[in-house]
């Protein structure tokens, strides 16, 4: 039995014990039952949906973005695959009556999550922009009759989308596509393609993951191609329309993310136990809110993971100057008339400080009025794209930049 098939086994096991739990849940929630309202009712409760969402297998959320306000009007907004393809449909979030453009392309992390984390970061653009988002497909939900889907695949991906939206389209990237979003630039600058970026946002990610390594970059140096080839490699197994493909299962991508901040973790389970206790709706109701959709994964194609750590992580080819395009070398130098900005969090434990900024030095020939770099104080790796400091400096300076530049 592989370990992905034991793996499936379990999680169905523990499902049954979910549905389980759910059912008792319901009996003691339900409004007739007073014991619900006494204080061993509330902490037979909180106890019994802690445990629920320890064993509950997470689906893949929705963004469910239905409207949006501009200057005191109320716009509906209608979510459209604008473009599919086997591994990615480009999502438009149409903003009903709204004729304006300033496009964006939002380009989400294949490393795990849905692009259904970018929610927040979608809804903060949507006053002001026409956005169009990356919405990653689970690899183990693509035929392998589809073929595989590499590094360059990704690059080609984001070219035909930004080929699609055509001209005065702005180009943002978070965390680890910064990568292929400056790769796919370049190409487009260097074949004078007409939809090269107007301007180019990369945020909180491995550009040079060389300067200050995290604990991300050091794993990946400490481990040879093969540990992550015979152990991190797993084939989907049977009940998948991707069964047989070979994958980076999102279970353990998440249980890297969960280890790195183990402490952490535990410390917001404590908190949402204690605050069921003495009836913190709001808290609550933020914890599940997060975690409904931090614990929803996706299965990353073997070949494209496996390329990012040799390329990106131990190779370092685009500091290195060595990075190629479908065989050919990429000239960072062609990006002569696209703007760069570039943002970091103070207090990122993934991607270190100055890793993103190293676009500025790589894209020399990109004018010095025409580049900007921001770090973002108190912020960490996810800050850079939700909560608190994105909404109030991060996007209002990415809105800034955008219209600075924008021809539209």
């Amino acid at each position: 039995m592989s370990h992905y098939q034991a793996y499936e086994y379990l999680s169905r096991s523990a499902q049954i014990m979910h549905e389980g739990l759910s059912l008792m849940n319901d009996l003691t929630s339900h409004p007739a039952n007073l014991f619900g309202k006494t204080w061993p009712g509330k902490l037979t409760k909180a106890s019994l949906e802690t445990a629920m969402r320890l064993t509950r297998r997470y689906d893949k959320v929705g963004f469910n973005i239905d409207e949006v306000e501009i200057e005191d009007k109320v716009f509906l907004v209608r979510e459209e695959i604008a473009l599919a393809k086997p591994f990615c449909d480009l999502i438009h979030f149409n903003r009903l009556g709204k004729t304006d453009s300033h496009k964006v392309l939002l380009v989400a992390p294949l490393s795990g999550h849905f692009a259904t984390l970018l929610k927040g970061t979608v809804e903060a653009l949507l006053p002001d922009h026409e956005v169009y988002i990356t919405d990653w497909a689970d690899a183990r939900e693509v035929p392998l009759s589809e073929g595989p889907f590499s590094f360059d695949c990704y690059v080609t991906y984001l070219i035909e989308f930004m080929q699609f939206l055509g001209e005065d389209t702005h180009l943002i990237a978070i965390c680890q596509p910064t990568v292929q979003a400056l790769i796919a630039t370049a190409v487009m600058a260097q074949n004078k393609d007409k939809a090269t970026p107007t301007s180019l946002t990369l945020m909180a990610g491995p550009i040079d993951p060389s300067q200050n390594p995290t604990r991300v970059n050091d794993f990946a140096q400490e481990r040879p191609m093969s540990w992550f080839t015979n152990v991190a490699i797993m084939n989907v197994p049977h009940g998948y329309p991707g069964e047989g493909r070979k994958v980076y299962p999102g279970f353990m991508q998440l249980g890297g993310f969960i280890s790195m901040n183990q402490e952490s973790h535990n410390k917001k389970y404590m908190n949402f136990f204690q605050n069921m206790l003495i009836g913190e709706t709001e808290d609550t109701d933020r914890f599940r809110a997060f975690y409904d959709e931090y614990m929803a994964v996706l299965d990353i194609p073997a070949e494209f993971y496996l390329e990012t750590i040799e390329r990106i992580f131990k190779n370092n080819e685009i500091a290195k100057g060595t990075i190629t395009y479908k065989g050919k070398p990429v000239d960072f130098n062609a990006i002569d008339k696209t703007a760069l900005l570039t943002v970091e969090g103070a207090d990122d434990d993934i991607c270190g400080l100055k890793q993103t900024e190293a676009a500025q030095d790589i894209c020399k020939n990109v004018p010095k009025n025409m580049r900007k770099h921001h770090v973002q104080q108190g912020a960490g790796h996810y800050g850079i794209f939700s909560g608190s400091k994105f909404r109030k400096h991060i996007r209002p300076l990415i809105t800034e930049f955008i219209h600075k530049y924008d021809n539209s």
